[in-house]
Formats: structure tokens, sequence, C-alpha cells
């Protein structure tokens, strides 16, 4: 967490390996990510991002888009998981609906998609970059529940300005300027009345 320019995005770019660091080192699983191919790194990854990514095809192309070799059962599981299903059997023909830029979902819609798309692909690893930023309240609740399915048994770096959506987190990154300048849980960077006290009390501020 942190305001904007903080260096979050940059953080999460150093470990998908899009830039190179200049010193230190980046481990996955105690192994140097500088001795794994850019390839396989990136493959430990899922990511859903603010802005969702789908191409002209079918419904279930796009939700099969990292396992080609997914069956229509199991994109409907992951449908189901991300809280989609429902949605896409509205739809003129359903998972074969084919879907183009004037297509006419919501972003929420497109944002369960893309959640759908990670489910499927079951990455080791999660990015969610300010995932429930342009969704209605209604929609962020079943994507809320669609994350925490998701990032059931898997390391996940959520990157937020809402500070609701990482009270939970087992460790938590304050940033500012470049720099993490405080980190805990949510109960420990509250007890501690800095930076990140201030900016969770002037998003929760009691009357």
């Amino acid at each position: 967490v942190g305001p904007t320019g903080c260096g979050k995005t940059t953080l999460i770019n150093l470990l998908m390996r899009f830039y190179n660091i200049n010193s230190g080192e980046i481990k996955i699983d105690n192994i140097n990510i500088e001795d794994i191919t850019r390839t396989s790194t990136r493959g430990l990854y899922g990511m859903v991002l603010q802005d969702t990514w789908l191409f002209s095809g079918s419904v279930r192309d796009n939700i099969a888009y990292g396992r080609k070799d997914a069956t229509l059962e199991e994109v409907i599981e992951a449908a189901k998981a991300a809280h989609a299903h429902k949605f896409i059997m509205r739809l003129p023909k359903g998972y074969d609906t084919i879907l183009s830029e004037d297509s006419s979902l919501s972003q929420g819609q497109k944002q369960l998609l893309c959640i759908a798309r990670v489910m499927l692909s079951k990455p080791p690893m999660l990015i969610l970059d300010e995932a429930t930023s342009s969704i209605d309240t209604r929609t962020e609740i079943y994507i809320q529940r669609a994350f925490n399915k998701l990032m059931e048994g898997r390391t996940s770096f959520i990157v937020a300005h809402r500070l609701s959506t990482i009270r939970e987190a087992n460790l938590i990154l304050v940033m500012k300027d470049g720099k993490i300048i405080e980190k805990g849980n949510h109960n420990e960077l509250l007890n501690k009345n800095g930076f990140y006290a201030n900016l969770y009390n002037s998003q929760f501020a009691t009357t």
C-alpha cells in the first residue's frame, strides 16, 4: 500500500522481471530468479489487474487462454468459482458467445472473466493490482469472494489503494517515495500510529 507514484507497481514489475534489479536479489523458493528463465518466472504468477485484458474470441477461449487443453467442464468450474457462470449463461450463446471490443460486458463482468482465467491456470503465486478499483460495490463483493477462494494456499501480492482489501494480509508493506517505510500486519501497523494508521483512519474515519 501507499500513495500514487510510491513504487508499488514498480515492485511488481521487478517480481515479474519486466526490469532487472541493479543490486540485491529476488528469490523464489530460495532460487535467484536470475537463474530461472523469464518465461518460467512469469509462468509462476497469475495476474489480475485494474485494466482487464480480453481478446476477440469466445468466452470459453478467453477463460482458457493460459490452458489451451482445458475441457469445457474445467472452464465452467473455473467460471463458477469466479462467480462468472451465471452472467455467462445469460449471454446469447453462453460460453460460445464471441467477445469483441464493443461487447456490452460491464467492467465487473470483464474482471470476473479475468479471475476465472487465473482460477483455471492455478498458478502458485498471484498478483492482484488495484483489481477492484473501478467496480461497483455489489460486484466488488463477488470479486472479493472469488479472490478469497483464489488465494487459498497461494502466495499473493496485493496492490491496493482501498485498505479494506488487505486487512487480512499476513504482511503489509507500506511504501512512500520508492521506499518501504513500514511493515507488519494490520493491527501492528495501527498500533504504530504511523503512516499506515493515518492512511487507514483517513479512509475509515468514524463520525
